[in-house]
């Protein structure tokens, strides 16, 4: 019980808010009856394959995870179901957790070098003139 709430607090800093002050869920966690924490389903509502698979990626490189996929609901629905299911030693909330962590370092990563090459950019075009 007391690993359920601890799942449910880790998840719950990962639920955002939309827009016009109406708050709704962007992501559940769906567990099937008799299963235990380390195979578990994520729900992310306004989400497609570019989340998907990119966070797929980032989770499948960790080793303690046996299997990670995702399924698109329905081509007129925007949301995605990502699977995680682990070797056992972990809850599949940690590798989740880390595996966005991870892609938004990349993408961090990713505009840093981009904003840097635009200032390069003008930097060298202002130098011409």
């Amino acid at each position: 019980m007391e690993e359920d709430q601890e799942l449910e607090r880790k998840i719950s800093g990962l639920k955002t808010s939309m827009a016009e002050g109406e708050r709704k869920t962007a992501l559940e966690m769906v567990q099937a009856a008799g299963t235990d924490r380390h195979c578990v389903t994520f729900v992310l509502h306004e989400e497609d394959h570019t989340l998907g698979n990119s966070l797929r990626y980032m989770i499948m490189k960790n080793p303690e995870v046996e299997f990670c996929g995702y399924t698109t609901t329905h081509p007129s629905e925007s949301k995605i179901n990502l699977r995680i299911q682990t070797r056992g030693t972990l809850p599949a909330v940690e590798p989740f957790q880390r595996g966005l962590n991870e892609l938004m370092n990349v993408c961090q990563h990713v505009l840093d070098k981009f904003e840097a090459s635009i200032k390069e950019y003008k930097d060298q075009k202002a130098k011409q003139k």
